[in-house]
């Protein structure tokens, strides 16, 4: 059926939608409180006719398409992250559990949970992942590991609508601009691809479906695997795991490169040597006297580049690395889950729990984090982004810092080293 609402009218169907949900409060402060939400609702009403459909007509969203999905959309007020207009920012001092303490992001219930299912549903889809792995030349159980990672195979389904989701958070949301350009996105995906607004359905971050692309990776990487017309990733699985492998593919996956493996690191060989930026070729490695965790060197040609990653320093066990590795951090940026997707795929092919041991680690608050990398930047030391988190940068310099006051080299901060660098 056509829709033929004006936009002036339009504004005043999303204010209609809005009081009549809102319930009664009883109470001046409440009162006020509603009062405040509804002067919201009024400006993000009048942006969306004002800023966001002019915009959307650029990307060739058509009028139709636009009332269809957003006459009645109100702001999620439940969302996280959220910052009214008028309100001071939220705190962002929160604990970091991912970065700080590194070993809890691989709990092994979980992990030999996940390998069960994945080296089941391995075999469940052979048929399409044979035709996958030869199409996109990446690995199925890397496949099969982020889908497990991202939705537990598709068993976990996003609830949020993923337009009022990505509405509230361009117009109120902590990172703006990274959703609004997704906003438009979503519009077009609805142009595009048919699906209507309720199909749409995201997590709170507004990553969609079962592989969890944003609107602006789905455009770009996703595809129709099983013929229907649709690239479906909320319903259907070979179109997931097909838009998994092409994101990987087109970020530059080596269809002949493991991901990596874990290594014994001798305590003469410095911590600091992490990172993308100090690769070195197999052989060089094995020269310094690394080995591998398990006995076996992988297959691996030894004159390729190998990249050492400790994301808990000295306090966790040490990798060795391919440029696939980097590839993961693609699909999410993060040490953590690029180790994670590639240890989950080697479980599903039979292989051991890591051989090191995450050791207890304090918990510290990200402001501390920032005050560190601050300190440390302002001697002259490189700790990458000053933003809280302890990535591959901030630890190097910490080792670095280390060995200069001839302390223990960790690469890994502790309450007694934030304290020493106040």
């Amino acid at each position: 059926m056509r829709v033929s609402v004006s936009l002036a009218r339009f504004s005043a169907i999303v204010l209609a939608a809005f009081a009549a949900c809102a319930v009664p409060m009883p109470g001046a402060s409440t009162l006020q409180a509603q009062e405040t939400r509804l002067d919201t609702e009024a400006q993000f009403r009048d942006w969306l006719v004002q800023t966001v459909w002019p915009d959307a007509q650029k990307q060739g969203v058509s009028r139709e398409t636009f009332e269809r999905n957003l006459s009645a959309i109100r702001l999620d007020w439940d969302l996280p992250e959220l910052q009214p207009p008028g309100r001071p920012a939220a705190s962002d001092d929160q604990r970091q559990a991912e970065f700080q303490r590194p070993g809890r992001y691989f709990a092994e219930a979980q992990l030999a949970s996940l390998a069960k299912s994945g080296r089941d549903l391995l075999g469940r889809w052979a048929s399409a992942l044979d035709g996958i792995e030869k199409r996109y030349g990446v690995k199925r159980e890397i496949v099969v590991a982020i889908w497990g990672r991202e939705s537990h195979f598709g068993r976990v389904a996003p609830q949020l609508q993923a337009l009022r989701v990505l509405a509230t958070q361009a117009f109120m949301g902590r990172r703006r601009a990274l959703y609004y350009p997704e906003l438009l996105a979503a519009l077009v995906i609805l142009e595009e691809d048919h699906f209507s607004g309720k199909t749409l359905l995201s997590s709170w971050a507004g990553a969609m479906g079962q592989p969890q692309l944003l609107p602006s990776k789905f455009l770009r990487y996703a595809v129709d695997a099983d013929a229907d017309g649709r690239r479906d990733v909320w319903n259907s699985v070979p179109d997931s795991l097909a838009s998994i492998a092409n994101y990987l593919r087109e970020h530059g996956w080596k269809p002949d490169a493991p991901w990596g493996f874990e290594v014994s690191l001798p305590q003469a060989v410095s911590c600091t040597l992490e990172g993308p930026r100090q690769g070195k070729p197999m052989q060089e490695w094995l020269g310094l006297g690394l080995r591998p965790a398990g006995g076996a060197l992988p297959r691996w040609n030894s004159n390729a580049t190998a990249f050492l990653v400790m994301p808990a320093g000295r306090l966790g066990p040490a990798f060795l690395v391919s440029e696939n590795f980097y590839v993961l951090k693609q699909y999410n940026e993060s040490d953590l889950y690029a180790l994670f997707i590639g240890h989950l795929a080697d479980r599903m092919g039979g292989a051991p729990a890591f051989m090191g041991r995450w050791q207890p680690i304090d918990a510290l608050r990200r402001g501390d984090i920032q005050a560190m990398q601050e300190r440390l930047k302002g001697q002259g030391y490189d700790v990458g982004k000053v933003d809280g988190l302890i990535g591959f940068a901030t630890r190097t310099a910490i080792g670095q810092w280390q060995s200069k006051s001839r302390s223990g080299e960790t690469c890994f901060p502790d309450a007694a080293l934030v304290q020493a660098l106040r």
